[in-house]
């Protein structure tokens, strides 16, 4: 069971979180995050010295919480085969019934968001969302490295690029998502990137 400290900790990072997706790192003040938190000055400086520290843990928090969400992902689809290109492709089915089950349209990336204000942010976070987004191309390329060991590429690929290509699907299907008000606009960007490897790697 969560500790009162722990709790108050999460809502604070829960609602500075919702709050920086659709206002911006700037446009966010702590005195806001304190109202819609329920949460007292001393409360909020109990766990973070300030706006820079809570931003930190915001980033971690978020890129912890992906990458277990693509653990997951992934264990259920090597479950489901043996072949390295099925596997692949589940995962990609299973990340977009994910989205599909969404309830609400997808908030934003919290790394993208922040990217854009990067210039108001200490090296250190600039530091852990470059090893974010490093961490996604090495997950996927790991994928693909084993797909090209079976299945020759029909035209010559760099597996980095081709990793990077499914970060970038993600980030642009949630921009089209949240401008279009409908997740579909996200599915679709990550079923055309999955269309993308079976055309690449599928034998004829």
């Amino acid at each position: 069971m969560a500790t009162r400290a722990n709790s108050s900790r999460e809502r604070i990072l829960s609602t500075a979180e919702a709050i920086i997706l659709q206002k911006g790192f700037a446009g966010t003040t702590i005195e806001e995050i304190l109202d819609k938190s329920a949460i007292t000055k001393g409360g909020f400086f109990y766990h973070f010295s300030g706006k820079m520290e809570l931003a930190r843990a915001i980033v971690e928090r978020y890129i912890e919480m992906d990458n277990a969400v693509f653990d997951e992902l992934s264990t259920q689809a090597d479950k489901l085969s043996e072949d390295p290109l099925q596997q692949t492709l589940i995962f990609l089915n299973l990340f977009t019934d994910m989205v599909g089950g969404l309830t609400t349209v997808h908030p934003g990336c919290v790394v993208a968001v922040f990217t854009y204000e990067a210039q108001m942010l200490d090296d250190g976070i600039q530091d852990l969302m470059r090893d974010g987004m490093l961490g996604w191309r090495k997950m996927m390329a790991q994928r693909l490295e084993k797909i090209q060991e079976k299945y020759p590429p029909r035209l010559d690929t760099s597996t980095d690029v081709l990793a990077d290509m499914f970060s970038s699907s993600l980030e642009g299907g949630i921009i089209l998502a949240r401008l279009f008000g409908d997740n579909q606009a996200l599915i679709n960007q990550v079923q055309a990137y999955r269309s993308h490897l079976r055309l690449l790697f599928e034998p004829t």
